[in-house]
Order: structure tokens, then sequence, then C-alpha cells
């Protein structure tokens, strides 16, 4: 008993296995959908790193802001109660309020802005700029549950869940490395005064983030070059897919057989239509026959009207025969005429003094001079 295997199955899509780079129309393509190989942990990485060296160096202007601020609001109190007669309005308060969260966003306005640019920094020098319209446009399909299922359950979702624990992990042994040596001053936080208390641990956060900013930016860069193999791998095409694209980008190849075909095939007809007002046809003798005209008034030097080889170059010189057409046979001359002048061109400066001559013996034949 034998059986029957179709190994079409086993292909990875339509015409085989995806075996062939992408194409740089299909790279675009992607680009135009929003896929492109990027890691998000880059931004955040540098997010992190710019946000620890923006605290350890303007801490301390950032700290007296916000103490101004309190100090401000605070002693802002006793003047409302006192000006509206020991009472304390809900209103006043309230303004109050706002105007304090409206000088607390202006003091944290640099950070925001320095988030904003880092961020678009990353993403552009990942990417390149350009706005994926295609990627904006709403999509039911995302809204399908099942879809989302699949993408919970996936290949690439466990992928991201092993990379989480990694991070995890190392920035866990980042953080012990440097926590344990710094036990003994975090016990002496409570003898020291607040404001001393305060810079210490400032700046043991701000060290702890900005080792760990630098870690993070490991890992991203290890996941950026991840995502580029990866993006490489995803974009691969059949051997068909790409036999598929040339078609419709350079037209089906039989097609565009056909339709050369045809266009030499009506030059031909008329190259055999202008032949009987030739004044001579040069020959190699056999393989080559060119056909030529003299009119000063149409054209500074002789054109050639007619040319072809073996079969073709029989059929000229027969109807030259027809019309009574001088046929002159000269190797080099022919070749060369053949070779570099086309139908309906002039011919070469180079060529006069050849050209000239053959036609003044045919002009001198048929007593025209």
């Amino acid at each position: 008993m034998s059986l029957r295997y179709n190994l079409q199955f086993f292909a990875d899509g339509p015409g085989g296995e995806k075996t062939e780079p992408a194409t740089q129309k299909k790279l675009d393509d992607a680009r135009d959908k929003g896929q492109v190989a990027k890691s998000r942990e880059i931004a955040n990485g540098f997010g992190l790193l710019a946000l620890f060296l923006l605290i350890k160096f303007w801490i301390g202007n950032l700290g007296t802001q916000f103490l101004e601020l309190f100090s401000e609001t605070y002693n802002k109190i006793p003047d409302i109660v006192t000006f509206r007669g020991g009472n304390l309005p809900q209103n006043d308060m309230q303004l109050l309020f706002q105007n304090g969260i409206i000088k607390l966003i202006v003091i944290l306005a640099p950070v925001f802005i320095v988030a904003v640019i880092v961020t678009f920094l990353c993403e552009v020098s990942q990417v390149k700029w350009k706005i994926a319209k295609k990627a904006m446009e709403p999509k039911l399909s995302k809204l399908n549950p099942i879809s989302g299922f699949k993408k919970i359950f996936s290949a690439n979702a466990v992928a991201e869940l092993i990379k989480s624990i990694a991070k995890l992990l190392l920035i866990g042994f980042v953080v012990y490395g440097y926590v344990k040596d710094k036990w003994q001053l975090l016990f002496t936080l409570y003898d020291l005064p607040l404001m001393q208390a305060l810079q210490l641990l400032c700046r043991i956060v701000t060290d702890l983030g900005i080792r760990i900013s630098v870690v993070y930016l490991i890992l991203a860069f290890a996941d950026f070059a991840y995502q580029k193999v990866k993006f490489a791998k995803d974009m691969r095409m059949t051997k068909q897919e790409v036999k598929d694209e040339y078609k419709q980008q350079e037209g089906d190849p039989k097609v565009k057989g056909k339709i050369r075909q045809k266009m030499q095939e009506a030059s031909r007809r008329r190259m055999m239509q202008d032949l009987p007002t030739a004044d001579v046809v040069i020959t190699n003798p056999t393989h080559y026959a060119v056909a030529i005209k003299y009119d000063p008034d149409v054209a500074d030097a002789p054109i050639v009207l007619a040319k072809g080889s073996d079969y073709l170059a029989a059929k000229i010189k027969v109807v030259a025969k027809e019309h009574e057409i001088e046929i002159v046979e000269n190797k080099p001359l022919a070749r060369m005429l053949y070779a570099n002048v086309d139908i309906g061109q002039m011919v070469p400066p180079e060529l006069y003094q050849a050209v000239a001559e053959v036609l003044a013996f045919v002009y001198k034949i048929k007593g025209k001079i």
C-alpha cells in the first residue's frame, strides 16, 4: 500500500517557501501601512535617561520653584480669610488652587517638552519622517475579540513576555547592586535635617535611575537589532510573489513581447513601402542590405530608408530589383550602416565620403551626373 503526499501543504504561502528578500515596493507599501522595524524601548530608554539627567542637574532649581509656589499659595490663605471677614469662600479657594496648578504645569513644562522631543527624535532616527495615513485609518478588525486573543497567545506575545522578564531581572540586579551599598545612608535619613535628607535621597534616586536607563538602553539596542532581523524575515517573499510583482510593475513579458513584435511588423511595413524611392541598396552581399536615399530638399545628408539582415536583406534586394534600384556590394560600408544607423536617420559624418562615392557611382550609371 502506497501513500500519496501533497507537498504543497508544506509550502509557506502561495508560490512556495518565502526565501527571497523583500523588494523595495513591498517595503514601501509596508511603510505606508505603518509596518516598520523599530523598537519602542529605544524611546523609553532615552526618555528615562533624559528625565533622570534633567532631575539631577535641574533638581535644585525645580525644588526652589516648588517651595516658592507652596509658600506663595499657603501665604495667600490668611489674606483671603482677612479680606472675607474671617470666612474662607469655596470660590476663592478654587481660584487659588487653579492658579497654583497652572503655575505647577509651567514649572514642569520643560520636563514634558524634553520628553516629547526625545521621543520624536528616537522615532525619526529609527524609521525616518513619514506619515503613514493607512495606519491611521479606522479598522473594524481591530475590535475583533478573536483576533485579540490570537495576539495574546501568539509567538510574538511569548517573545515580548520573555523580554519583559529579562528586563525586570537585569534591572533588579542593577538596583540591588547599587542599593546594597547605600543601606547605611538610607538608615541615617531620619537623623538628617529635612532638606539635607531630601537632597541625599534625590541623589541616590537619580544616580540609580541613570544606571537603570543605561542598562535599559543596552537592552533597547539589542531589541532594535532583533526587530530589524525579525522584520526582514517577516517581509520575505516567495519566488512567485517576486515574479507577480515584477509583472505588475513592468507588465507581462509575453504581452510586452507581442507589443514589440507588432511594432516591429508595423515599422517593417512602412520600411518596405518607402523602399521603392531609394537611390541605392548597399549589400554585404548576402547577410546585410541597407537602402539609401539622398534628397537635398529633405535633409542635408543621405537617409537610411530600410535595412535588414539575412531573410529581410534578401527581400530588400528582391524589391530593389523589381523597382530597378541599383544594388552595390560594399561589405565594410554595409556592416557599418547596418550597425550604427537606424531607419529614418541620416548617415553620420564619418561615413559621408564612402556613401558619397557609392551615390556618385549610381548617379553616373543612371546618367544623373
